[in-house]
């Protein structure tokens, strides 16, 4: 049997993410139609074996998650089940504290996968090159041009074996074009070395307490352990971690422009895995470019233009005559006539009104590059908002006639004017 973990992280982190995480938690924000981690659960459960499904993070269990809990269970017939941490543990430290419940049935291994990353998950893959040669540790990896592989951990592998002889999260140098892309694979002994790790954290932690050293702010906790940094690095070349290179979609989650890239992505891996999610043009109909998303209960007008690469949610309204392009439309919002959406987030609940322009720059990686990922990089400089999509917060009004270009603007706000290039409080 197996078992998968989906590590879903706290509401202190995803500040990059925000106004849009101030309505659900950012593991629920919708991607290419449905919320970011149903894409991973939907990749666990076509592992054959697959016998159930832990989330582990610091969320509150509020009415949002548990209706997702609920509704994915029924869905797929398998036991999905969120453990909450006491505190922030750190990538490896809810593994270790929930050893006994990742464990329980005995499983022959679990997978581990962030819930900030986009892929197409080739966990099957995975699971063939545990079963031949049963590694404790097994990463996927992928790669990255030289510049942007200083944004992960970067990965230095035996090209014959492909064990992991040395691993270093975002170093200074370039170390390697071999990045982890957060998503593993483990054998039960895998905890092995995150007991040890854990019980090196708490002898430290008495030698500062015997000294007169200890702090809040000064010692992140026993229970604290860093999978990358911790783990990783220091078994890196012992023949315990090896990794396992796709060519397929990766991408992580670290930002709203992040998130309408991985929407593209998804949109595009429909074509194969979901095919009747994608929209189609009908007679009647709005006309589709691309790939698009429209949920069954939007209400989308025949004149309207949609795509590439848009997704409508639950209970939209699109008027006459718009158009919409690169751009995710959350759950009751409304365009009205005319209205023109490009490379934008627009809220829940929010309104557009007609011939409204709300359009940002796109962030993306290099088409020339194959090689290239998607930034995650500060929306400032010099005190200054960079261009960069622009994101409608939750029940936000545009007028009529007006120009929103490359901004945040903060929930409920009601605008009277066109701005460019700021965060609208």
């Amino acid at each position: 049997m197996l078992k998968a973990v989906i590590l879903i992280g706290g509401p202190q982190k995803g500040t990059r993410f925000r106004p849009l995480s101030f309505e659900v938690p950012k593991p629920l924000f919708p991607v290419a139609g449905v919320p970011m981690i149903q894409h991973h659960i939907e990749a666990c459960v076509q592992v054959p074996g697959m016998q159930e499904i832990l989330l582990i993070g610091f969320y509150q269990p509020d009415e949002s998650l548990m209706q997702f809990l609920e509704a994915a269970q029924q869905e797929f017939n398998l036991p999905v089940r969120y453990l909450q941490e006491f505190a922030p543990l750190g990538t490896g430290g809810g593994l270790y504290h929930f050893r006994d419940q990742i464990l329980a049935g005995g499983p022959e291994a679990f997978f581990v996968l962030n819930a900030d990353v986009c892929s197409d998950f080739p966990l099957s893959a995975m699971l063939d090159v545990h079963r031949r040669h049963c590694h404790p540790f097994l990463l996927l990896g992928t790669r990255a041009n030289r510049t942007q592989s200083l944004n992960y951990g970067c990965i230095v592998e035996n090209p014959q074996t492909h064990e992991v002889l040395h691993y270093v999260e975002k170093p200074s140098t370039f170390i390697s074009d071999i990045i982890n892309c957060g998503i593993y694979l483990f054998s039960p002994e895998a905890l092995t070395p995150l007991r040890d790790v854990f019980q090196r954290n708490q002898q430290e932690r008495q030698l500062c307490l015997a000294l007169g050293e200890d702090s809040p702010s000064s010692w992140p906790g026993a229970g604290t352990i860093r999978l990358e940094q911790d783990v990783f690095s220091n078994l890196a070349g012992k023949g315990q971690i090896y990794v396992h290179i796709t060519e397929g979609i990766w991408s992580q989650i670290k930002s709203a422009g992040s998130a309408l890239y991985a929407s593209r992505l998804y949109l595009g891996q429909y074509q194969i895995t979901h095919p009747e999610r994608l929209a189609k043009h009908s007679p009647g109909g709005p006309r589709i470019r691309g790939n698009v998303y429209i949920h069954p209960t939007a209400k989308v007008a025949p004149s309207a233009v949609l795509g590439p690469n848009v997704s409508i949610g639950k209970g939209v309204t699109v008027g006459e005559g718009v158009r919409l392009r690169e751009s995710i439309v959350l759950h009751g919002a409304t365009l009205q006539e005319h209205t023109c959406v490009l490379h934008s987030i627009v809220g829940w609940g929010s309104t557009v009104g007609r011939w409204a322009r709300v359009e940002g720059t796109p962030n993306d990686p290099n088409p020339n590059d194959p090689r290239a990922r998607m930034d995650s990089e500060s929306l400032f400089k010099d005190g200054k908002l960079l261009p960069a999509i622009t994101i409608l917060g939750c029940r936000v009004r545009i007028p009529a006639e007006v120009l929103i270009l490359n901004s945040i603007v903060l929930p409920h706000k009601e605008l009277s004017r066109s701005f460019t290039n700021q965060i609208i409080l």
